[in-house]
């Protein structure tokens, strides 16, 4: 259908003029002249051919016939704005500031995060890592992953991720040095985390050897740190299950015994309490969970 149309400026410079009620302000609001928005409205009655305002020395005033197009012409010209702000936001990225933990994010965040972002193409995702607890947490974040439960006022916390340690290494090191029984260890070396002193002490108690003396031992400074040193065949990690498990499924990483297997802190979500309606929030918190769910 063709739509016989004024020209557009004009009837933009008609509808402030008239809400204004002043040729002067309209210039103002509109960033032109008043001799601009003069001849404007001039050229829309000249269109429309009949007078819309009724000029003063130094005021205006719509006549009957300027009153009943400004009315539709308002309201035509609000669901245009209306529109567009909506199509604009549309179109906006989303963006999405998660903070995580460091090892978290490089062993099973990272290799999944192309699937939320085909999922969700108009969430900008911000990511940044760190180790320290929320409460000492500064930069501001809608989404956080750590572990739990942990009470945070002003937070809703949610666990999607259940988390095990057991020991891990690189199948190249069992064929140097086999390793069938937790006693064999005392051939092997033994690579802790700084930031988990208890984990390896801990597993040795469960697994019946406390008093258990390691051919020798390596300390790093993060968790990450032991993981890529039992990739490199440097020793045996302490590995927690969920994120080693896309290694050991390709063989990069081995489990040398079947248990026992020491329980540890779940993967939780934490999210201001006045975000989570959040479409973006809600939509990268639900896709944690279902991932989490995937064999």
């Amino acid at each position: 259908m063709h739509r016989r149309l004024p020209p557009l400026n004009a009837v933009k410079a008609f509808e402030a003029a008239a809400r204004h009620a002043s040729f002067t302000r309209a210039a103002d609001e509109l960033h032109v002249t008043h001799g601009a928005v003069s001849r404007q409205v001039q050229t829309l009655e000249d269109w429309l051919g009949v007078p819309l305002f009724e000029r003063h020395n130094r005021r205006v005033v719509l006549t009957e016939a300027g009153a009943a197009y400004a009315a539709e012409i308002g309201a035509a010209l609000d669901r245009i704005a209306l529109a567009t702000a909506r199509q604009v936001e549309r179109g906006r990225p989303h963006l999405l500031h998660v903070n995580a933990l460091a090892t978290f994010t490089l062993r099973w965040l990272i290799p999944r995060l192309s699937g939320f972002q085909r999922a969700n193409p108009s969430v900008e995702l911000r990511l940044t890592t760190s180790n320290v607890p929320l409460a000492r947490l500064t930069e501001p974040f809608d989404v956080a992953i750590r572990g739990g439960p942990e009470t945070r006022p002003g937070h809703v916390a949610e666990p999607f991720l259940s988390e095990r340690r057991i020991p891990v290494c690189s199948p190249a090191l069992l064929r140097r040095l086999p390793l069938d029984e937790p006693t064999q260890l005392r051939q092997h070396t033994l690579l802790h985390a700084a930031t988990l002193p208890r984990v390896w002490p801990d597993w040795l108690r469960a697994a019946g050897v406390p008093d258990l003396t390691p051919q020798a031992s390596v300390t790093l400074e993060h968790f990450y740190l032991t993981l890529q040193a039992a990739l490199d065949g440097l020793g045996i990690a302490m590995g927690p299950e969920r994120l080693i498990a896309d290694d050991v499924a390709v063989g990069r990483l081995v489990l040398p015994f079947a248990g026992p297997a020491l329980p540890a802190r779940s993967y939780y979500t934490y999210v201001p309490e006045t975000r989570t309606e959040d479409p973006a929030i809600r939509a990268f918190c639900g896709w944690l969970a279902e991932t989490a769910r995937l064999p």
